[in-house]
């Protein structure tokens, strides 16, 4: 059985609704000859002549009537899932969004984040994950609805990014350490005991690769598997010199001295990404550009 042309249910819509055919084809804006053919495709579908004529005029046949409210509906549905996205009532949304970010992200912007986001639409709820690695598949799945990082050459190419903002690493020591008095050489800053996060990134890469030209190397006494709140904590208490993005830890060097590298380092760009099935998204919209404003420090 051939499969029947979905176009004529806007057809039938129109004929049952003017219950006449040149009515039809004003409300279509069709001349009367397409209106006519249309109308005969209708009748050799349906196997009913919908119109039949009752003196000057045309009345409905008992399947035209039984067709016109499901024919109806059956338009407006099609007609409202083909209409963009409406914007939703914030305030009325029941929704849960996964994001998967680095710890340094959700320490320095996560309470702001999570205080607009509840302030504006109560009903939603954020779940944030770490980033065990930096392949593209939890987007893919469904698993992660947004992440933040560097785009690589691992990020899944049909993923969309928005860039947040430039990051460069800084140094930070202890209020009243050594390096908060006079200039910081390579030499000074790789003679000290450092504090590292274990993870590979822009830091590992950079730094050490920059000392070698001055023939100098860092003494890594302490490797910390966590965050960089665990790390400024205990440099904090100590005479431990840590590396770390700046932006990511603006709150979190509070009361603290940083200070610019004394060798060059690349900054490096953090972007948010997302799967394109959700790029049209009014709420993950939303939620996108309250990350962007936060992470640009504007409300």
């Amino acid at each position: 059985m051939p499969r029947p042309d979905l176009n004529l249910l806007v057809t039938l819509d129109a004929v049952l609704a003017e219950g006449s055919v040149a009515g039809a084809a004003r409300r279509l804006r069709l001349s009367p000859s397409a209106m006519s053919r249309a109308v005969a495709r209708l009748r050799k579908t349906t196997g009913d002549p919908l119109l039949v004529r009752a003196g000057r005029g045309l009345v409905p046949t008992p399947r035209a009537i039984e067709l016109r409210e499901s024919v109806a509906k059956l338009v407006q549905d099609a007609e409202a899932a083909l209409r963009p996205a409406e914007v939703p009532d914030l305030r009325q949304i029941v929704r849960t969004f996964t994001l998967r970010t680095s710890e340094g992200f959700v320490e320095n912007f996560g309470p702001d984040i999570i205080a607009r986001v509840g302030g504006e639409a109560p009903g939603v709820s954020l779940r944030f994950v770490p980033k065990a690695d930096k392949e593209s598949k939890a987007l893919r799945s469904g698993a992660v609805d947004l992440e933040t990082g560097v785009v690589e050459s691992s990020t899944g190419p049909e993923m969309r990014t928005q860039a947040l903002f430039r990051d460069r690493y800084v140094g930070v020591v202890r209020t009243g350490h050594p390096l908060s008095r006079g200039k910081i050489t390579p030499a000074r800053y790789a003679a000290g005991r450092h504090i590292s996060v274990s993870r590979a990134g822009p830091e590992k890469e950079g730094i050490d690769e920059a000392l070698e030209q001055f023939e100098a190397k860092r003494e890594i006494a302490v490797m910390i598997v966590g965050g960089f709140s665990t790390v400024l904590s205990v440099v904090r208490e100590s005479d431990l010199i840590a590396t770390v993005p700046e932006r990511h830890t603006g709150k979190l060097r509070s009361g603290m001295y940083s200070f610019r590298l004394p060798i060059s380092v690349p900054e490096f760009t953090v972007s948010l990404l997302w799967h394109p099935r959700l790029d049209a998204d009014p709420a993950h919209r939303w939620l996108r550009g309250i990350v962007l404003d936060t992470c640009s420090g504007t409300r």
